[in-house]
């Protein structure tokens, strides 16, 4: 099945074979949509990536957020969720001085992370982690966040391309946010136009093949 636009209540497809998935329910034999966004079938599963709509944090995602407030424990950070985000000092891989916090992070710094934790007290974040940490210079800016599969693309593919096509280094956080690093300021723009691009034509099948032939045509 080729992936499709589909909207809440839409049957997306028929027959006892399928199961519901991701944003989906099973009502009579038919598998129907629960979000508008892209229907997509893989070994008989049914899911739909939603293309509106808040972040919904989850266990292992990777994210960029910007520091809100210290205490002597860690912290706080704005995610773009509902829920509070918290960065522990027990969770950044070097010795803080509870004196010296801002060494660390000062209020409005941007940082990248991964959710260790969801529990009733909010959101915990880690950069223990490999290219986790505190983002010191690049283009940031911030697309939907249920439209970063479409960007990231199958297994990288898409991000993998616009890395290769701008000679870019790029993060994507699952929140939305996204950091490009090039050799210069045109570079970056011209990526962040690229990924624009992903985002506006998100709804398109053959997506890859499109922004292919964008660069083609606007690459100069």
């Amino acid at each position: 099945m080729n992936r499709k636009v589909v909207i809440p209540g839409e049957i997306i497809i028929e027959g006892e074979d399928y199961l519901p998935g991701e944003h989906t329910e099973k009502r009579d034999g038919k598998i129907v949509s629960l979000r508008y966004g892209l229907a997509e079938e893989q070994n008989n599963l049914l899911k739909v990536i939603p293309l509106s709509g808040v972040y919904a944090p989850r266990r292992g995602n990777i994210v960029i957020g910007k520091i809100e407030n210290i205490n002597s424990n860690g912290w706080m950070v704005d995610i773009g969720s509902a829920e509070s985000t918290f960065l522990s000092i027990m969770e950044v891989p070097r010795y803080v001085n509870k004196d010296a916090m801002e060494e660390v992070f000062k209020i409005d710094e941007m940082v990248i992370a991964k959710i260790w934790s969801i529990g009733k007290r909010g959101i915990d974040l880690s950069i223990k982690s490999h290219g986790l940490g505190k983002i010191n210079d690049g283009l940031i800016f911030k697309v939907n966040p249920h439209k970063v599969p479409r960007v990231i693309g199958k297994e990288g593919s898409m991000i993998k391309l616009i890395k290769e096509e701008t000679g870019c280094d790029i993060s994507v956080g699952q929140n939305g946010f996204v950091v490009i690093n090039g050799s210069d300021v045109d570079s970056e723009l011209f990526a962040k136009k690229a990924i624009n691009f992903v985002t506006e034509k998100s709804f398109v099948s053959g997506l890859t093949d499109e922004m292919t032939k964008w660069f083609k045509e606007n690459k100069k």
